[in-house]
């Protein structure tokens, strides 16, 4: 059972680790390079629908990581997994703090209500974003190390 639960628990982080990297590197700087304001428009939609994703999912993998590290208690490698689970509650406790406010205002914003410093505020949110993509990697890199 152990095994199972080790296998969904990769699976759903790595996945999640997927969908950020692909945010950080791939679809914003798609997105910034569209013309006029299909980019703004676009980050707006984003933070809509993966606002409503990516709570359950990062709550979800801590819920996973924990049931892995209690189950795991006695097992060699749980050690990993109990650090990997403190860097999957660093990265809710910044989203929740640093992510989530600029997302909130973000989502909301179109061509005629946008603040002067909307883009100021994306790169902010880029670049804790860039953090929290690193610190969810290192969660996932414990987790794989941790099967072996």
């Amino acid at each position: 059972m152990l095994d199972a639960l080790e296998v969904v628990t990769i699976v759903v982080v790595g996945l999640m680790v997927g969908v950020e990297f692909s945010v950080a590197f791939v679809v914003n700087r798609i997105l910034d390079a569209l013309p006029e304001d299909s980019g703004q428009l676009g980050r707006a939609h984003g933070g809509r629908m993966l606002g409503a994703v990516m709570p359950v999912w990062y709550i979800g993998s801590l819920v996973l990581v924990g049931i892995w590290a209690v189950a795991g208690w006695h097992h060699h490698g749980n050690g990993l997994v109990v650090t990997a689970g403190a860097l999957l509650i660093l990265s809710v406790v910044m989203s929740v703090l640093l992510l989530v406010p600029i997302n909130d205002r973000g989502k909301t914003w179109t061509p005629e209500n946008r603040p002067e410093d909307w883009k100021e505020q994306m790169n902010r949110w880029d670049r804790f974003h860039y953090v929290r993509v690193a610190v969810i990697i290192a969660a996932f890199a414990l987790l794989a190390a941790a099967l072996t």
